[in-house]
């Protein structure tokens, strides 16, 4: 069994924000695998499926992108699995808009969510799908921006990724 999470944080407000391409990720997992997101658990939103003959569990953390690592860690501890059956899908500040890296471990860097993820599993090795989604402006504050709204021009870039992300998924999962 494999767990994908993708984060973000809950809320009609945080709907396309850059801190969200994680939620957005998976919801085009789920839909081109057929999967629901209709079960809770661990404060979480979650749906089981199968990818190349893999079980997976998919799944939104509802516990804001800081936190990440609660949902992370109750899941990982309830089926008994090790980090290196976990995938994170997450934005990454540092990646231009319109790139996608995949990682097989690694640090947290400047993203949060990962680092309270690592440090909840006391485990760096879990791999990370990470959306590009770097900021133009260096002056705006880094918290306003993950929280803002994408613009139509920098969302069309993004998403143009979101099927290379599901194949990254794909291709680190059995």
């Amino acid at each position: 069994m494999k767990l994908i999470f993708g984060l973000g944080n809950p809320g009609k407000e945080y709907d396309k924000t850059y801190h969200n391409l994680g939620f957005m990720v998976i919801d085009n997992l789920c839909k081109k695998y057929g999967i629901l997101l209709n079960k809770s658990k661990f404060n979480s939103v979650f749906g089981q499926g199968k990818i190349k003959d893999e079980i997976v569990l998919v799944i939104k953390p509802l516990t804001y992108m800081n936190l990440s690592g609660n949902s992370v860690k109750s899941f990982v501890d309830f089926y008994k699995l090790s980090p290196e059956d976990v995938v994170v899908v997450c934005d990454d500040i540092d990646l231009p808009k319109g790139t996608c890296r995949y990682r097989e471990n690694g640090s947290g860097g400047t993203h949060n969510g990962l680092k309270n993820i690592a440090y909840k599993l006391n485990s760096e090795n879990f791999k990370r799908v990470k959306i590009g989604a770097a900021r133009e402006d260096f002056n705006q504050d880094l918290k306003e921006y993950v929280l803002s709204k994408i613009d139509e021009d920098s969302f069309a870039k993004i998403s143009n990724i979101f099927d290379e992300a599901i194949n990254k998924i794909v291709n680190c999962i059995g």
